[in-house]
């Protein structure tokens, strides 16, 4: 019986996830989402009583997959260079696995940006953390100077933008073929990387 409803709560989560996506939290209707799932609306209502508490189990879905890993591994005892790259892979890796969460994210900043940023504390995110260990970085001469803000913003918009922009992408870089694409996105991280560390990491 567990199996189960793990699988039908799989099913909710993944068709609310494609709902959201094309409607918006404000435009999407329970009864989509359960049409989706392929379920009837009072076995969705089993699981999610309401479509704000299943926008929250996705949401939260993403952050405690995301950023607990982020922050475990800039706050390790690696290098510079190794954090900067395994942060990468963790950011990469979300999106290939959820390459919904750029628009899903995007649309919901436009309509009301208080909610995501009520659930992004909800679930402890602390980006000064982050910018703390840049900064330490910088002080010990491994990684040139900047705003430690500008350097996160430069590597995650680096990671987003191609999966936020990916219709974009798609078509103008790749003529919509599909196998291109999915080469392109498994070569990102590496590109990345490579980027990133040849334009901070003071060579010694």
């Amino acid at each position: 019986m567990e199996t189960k409803k793990d699988s039908t709560e799989d099913k909710i989560l993944e068709a609310a996830k494609n709902v959201f996506v094309s409607k918006g939290m404000e435009g999407a209707r329970m009864q989509e989402i359960a049409d989706e799932a392929g379920i009837n609306k009072a076995l969705l209502h089993y699981y999610f009583r309401t479509k704000e508490r299943l926008f929250e189990a996705i949401f939260a879905e993403i952050i405690k997959f995301a950023f607990p890993k982020i922050t475990r591994i800039v706050q390790s005892d690696i290098s510079i260079v190794a954090k900067i790259e395994q942060v990468i892979d963790a950011y990469i890796d979300l999106l290939i696995k959820h390459p919904f969460i750029p628009g899903f994210v995007l649309k919901e900043l436009n309509r009301d940006p208080s909610g995501l940023f009520k659930l992004v504390v909800k679930f402890g995110l602390n980006p000064q953390v982050i910018f703390d260990e840049i900064q330490l970085a910088m002080d010990r001469g491994e990684i040139i100077q900047m705003p430690p803000r500008h350097l996160a913003a430069n590597i995650i918009s680096m990671c987003i933008f191609p999966f936020a922009a990916r219709p974009i992408i798609s078509f103008i870089l790749f003529k919509d073929d599909q196998k291109a694409l999915n080469a392109f996105y498994g070569e990102r991280a590496d590109i990345i990387k490579q980027f990133v560390i040849n334009a901070v990491v003071i060579k010694k």
